[in-house]
């Protein structure tokens, strides 16, 4: 007798297990819409001077939205620029050489050198020839001689010169020029970098959740001033059970009904990896349907305009 009771409650429990088995997995999920926001801020501190757009507006990308104070940047970047054009001027300046004058000075130096060396030649040889035909003394010739030799001497020492104020400064000074109007270039770049930073646009087209300061407040470095609300950075959230776990993967598409407009279509992007909520028994079959799992699904940007973060959803898989 309690042999067959035994079996009655055994066959009892199998079928039990067999209906919890054979129960339908669910593929319809409610969820919620929600927002990722992209708060817009300057990187340096100062005061908000413009606002551009108002709350609940609509920007496209790369639209003003404010800009602070730059008076003391921009002077900044005068100065730079300022000091670029000195650098640069001054290495010109070493570039070219002497002056034109003082290159037409040392020519004309070195043309009446080579007359009078000319002069001091022929005088040379005049006194040669009389020196053989014993006219005239040895230290007459030698005197000639010399002056002939002093005169090419001279001729060569202006030559030199008139090329070396041709060429311009040393190598050493033109590269040590060079690297000063690099300098002054780089202080020019991260000054006209620091008056662009002052104006700020948004990243790309979305819409103006909040506005976070007034014209004439002071702005924190970093601090956010808008708040923006991309139609790719709206999301659907929703849970789903353990039992349908198995069919939430990654890049499966689901359709999103939302009260008052047409059904859309989202793309899974994300499933938790953990469970929602774990209740403190075994994970027996009943229990286990108690586990749900949160998901995310993505949709596209041309959906995703006019959808409203907290708006209620209902989520169901597509074959």
């Amino acid at each position: 007798m309690k042999l067959a009771t035994f079996a009655q409650a055994f066959a009892g429990t199998a079928l039990l297990a067999f209906a919890a088995c054979s129960r339908p997995v669910a593929t319809s999920f409610q969820g919620y819409l929600e927002g990722e926001f992209v708060y817009v801020a300057a990187p340096l501190a100062g005061r908000l001077e413009h606002l551009a757009v108002a709350k609940g507006s609509s920007v496209g990308g790369d639209a003003p939205l404010f800009t602070l104070e730059h008076a003391a940047e921009t002077a900044v970047a005068e100065q730079a620029a300022a000091l670029v054009s000195t650098a640069r001027a001054r290495l010109a300046d070493l570039r070219k050489g002497a002056r034109p004058s003082e290159l037409d000075a040392l020519a004309a130096r070195l043309a009446a050198a080579r007359s009078s060396a000319e002069l001091s030649r022929l005088d040379a040889e005049r006194q040669s020839s009389l020196f053989r035909d014993r006219v005239v003394p040895v230290s007459d010739y030698d005197r000639s001689r010399l002056a002939h030799e002093r005169d090419l001497r001279a001729v060569e020492d202006l030559d030199a010169q008139l090329a070396t104020a041709r060429l311009g400064a040393r190598p050493d000074a033109v590269a040590a020029a060079e690297q000063e109007v690099a300098a002054a270039l780089a202080a020019q770049a991260q000054a006209a970098w620091a008056v662009a930073q002052k104006t700020v646009s948004a990243p790309a087209a979305a819409l103006v959740h909040d506005t976070l300061y007034r014209p004439g407040e002071f702005v924190a470095a970093g601090r956010p001033v808008v708040s923006l609300l991309p139609p790719g950075n709206i999301k659907v959230r929703f849970f789903a059970p353990e039992p349908a776990l198995a069919a939430l993967r990654p890049g499966a598409r689901v359709r999103v009904a939302l009260d008052g407009r047409a059904s859309l279509q989202a793309v899974i992007s994300y499933v938790s990896p953990q469970a929602e909520y774990t209740p403190p028994v075994l994970y027996n079959r009943e229990n286990r349907a108690k586990l749900v799992y949160l998901a995310e699904a993505v949709f596209a940007p041309e959906d995703a305009r006019g959808l409203h973060p907290g708006q209620p959803a209902d989520v169901s898989l597509l074959p």
